[in-house]
């Protein structure tokens, strides 16, 4: 049996205990990346232990709302935990997205416990060339 003494982490187990991680009122948060690659702004939140049915995906306007469910292993019923360390119940993130992205062409991929969003960037908001007609001709600028 593994022993390890930790006051700091005795005492986060207890409050866990008690209260627990995350309910539907109350849930804990997931760490997460974000960043731009290309046409495409990525996001990527670690679930580990969390399987693709118990992820829930929404976007109303501009917020993305990201909600997971880990579950205890084996029936919890029949399961008698000597360590519990891993966190249990639902854990929730929500971004506001920029109006620059389409999220109407969202993809979302879950492959190792990891779920990766991406996003991308409305045409509307690349760059294009803007012609300019005068009395000298004509010529382009970056919009």
């Amino acid at each position: 049996m593994l022993m390890r003494t930790d006051p700091f982490r005795e005492l986060d187990r207890l409050t866990q205990q008690l209260m627990g991680p995350g309910t539907s009122s109350r849930p804990a948060a997931m760490p997460m990346d974000a960043y731009r690659d290309g046409d495409d702004y990525v996001v990527v939140f670690d679930l580990p232990g969390v399987t693709p049915d118990a992820i829930d995906i929404d976007v109303e306007r501009n917020m993305l709302t990201v909600r997971a469910e880990r579950r205890p292993a084996g029936g919890a019923d029949t399961v008698q935990m000597e360590l519990a360390e891993r966190p249990l119940g639902v854990f929730s993130r929500q971004i506001v997205l920029a109006d620059t992205l389409d999220t109407e062409r969202i993809e979302a991929n879950c492959e190792a416990g990891v779920l990766t969003l991406r996003i991308p960037i409305a045409e509307r908001a690349k760059p294009r060339k803007i012609t300019i007609s005068g009395a000298n001709g004509r010529r382009e600028i970056s919009g």
